[in-house]
């Protein structure tokens, strides 16, 4: 909306001082021609906005421009700025929202506390892009134009149709009555009903999405939390998922988790290894999680799962056994 773009015009001027057109443009998503018109009518509204001329030039504000909002603490605005720092723009497509409302954070800080809360919050790091391994999170893309659309019918409350790929299936088109949307390690999904019966769908298998008129089929009031609770344990509890007992040197219990859907168990060992009761998504993938663990773990149960691991121990020894 133009009226919000005005407004985050006002506030990058107000905290970084002059910038050119280019630069606004950069920032805030828009054609050099727009960042002119929307210059033109906070002049004509009464922002003193002024034009500085030759190679250093750009666009000011007089000194002194701006408001306050005092009810916002140093903590509070330490909290709001590093929640802002972490990896915000993977959540539903709301990366320039997010964007725009740190500015109006920092705007509406008084003048005590907006030096120190900024340079504070340069002292946390949120989710960065890799671990202490080098190892990058699995980043699932969804269009813009899917997420805005997803994103609408949720909040309004009407039904959605989508283009959906279903695991080993070509897409089809579905419409479903959508009741919420949960991010969980930079996947997202939408919890919804179709014809009555509960879906979660990946956002990322979406290939394109249309919010419709008409209103939704879904209760006034939910529990996000609680939905989520409840189909997690469903998803466990069916298909061909494998429950296997392992025990695992501690140094690698996070390489672990990352391959496993759950951990139903988890305690110390008398070696000072850990004992888990993880689930996975079928007997292959707990026989290749493992075997990437190499002796770091050791698989206990099934005894299907300790024979196909030995049987593959044998192949390599074979291979490699004899170097003559």
């Amino acid at each position: 909306m133009r009226a919000d773009r005005l407004v985050s015009l006002v506030l990058l001027l107000r905290q970084r001082g002059r910038l050119t057109a280019d630069t606004l443009a950069r920032e805030l998503e828009v054609s050099t021609r727009t960042v002119l018109r929307d210059i033109e009518a906070l002049s004509a509204a009464g922002v003193p906005v002024y034009a500085e001329r030759g190679r250093h030039g750009g666009f000011a504000l007089s000194p002194g421009f701006r408001t306050e909002l005092t009810g916002l603490n140093h903590d509070e605005a330490l909290a709001l700025l590093t929640a802002g720092s972490g990896r915000g723009e993977l959540v539903f497509g709301l990366g320039s929202a997010l964007a725009s409302a740190m500015r109006k954070v920092v705007d509406a800080l008084p003048e005590s506390h907006r030096a120190s809360a900024s340079d504070a919050a340069q002292r946390f790091l949120v989710d960065p892009e890799t671990d202490l391994l080098s190892r990058r999170p699995v980043t699932e893309e969804v269009p813009d134009t899917v997420m805005i659309e997803v994103r609408r019918a949720v909040l309004a409350g009407h039904k959605l149709r989508i283009h959906y790929a279903a695991t080993g299936r070509p897409p089809q088109w579905r419409t479903v009555d959508p009741i919420g949307l949960v991010t969980v390690r930079d996947r997202g999904y939408l919890l919804a009903t179709r014809s009555g019966e509960d879906r979660t769908y990946r956002l990322s298998r979406m290939s394109a999405a249309e919010e419709l008129p008409e209103t939704a089929q879904r209760p006034n009031r939910v529990d996000l939390d609680r939905i989520w609770r409840e189909r997690s344990a469903e998803f466990l509890s069916g298909g061909d998922h494998s429950t296997v007992l392992v025990r695992v040197n501690p140094a690698r219990r996070e390489e672990l988790l990352d391959t496993a859907l759950a951990v139903r168990a988890e305690e110390p060992d008398a070696d000072g290894w850990l004992r888990l009761e993880v689930t996975f998504q079928d007997s292959r993938h707990a026989e290749w999680a493992l075997w990437q663990l190499s002796t770091d773990a050791e698989a206990l149960a099934p005894l299907s799962l300790r024979t196909a691991l030995r049987n593959r121990a044998d192949a390599m020894t074979t291979r490699y056994g004899d170097s003559s």
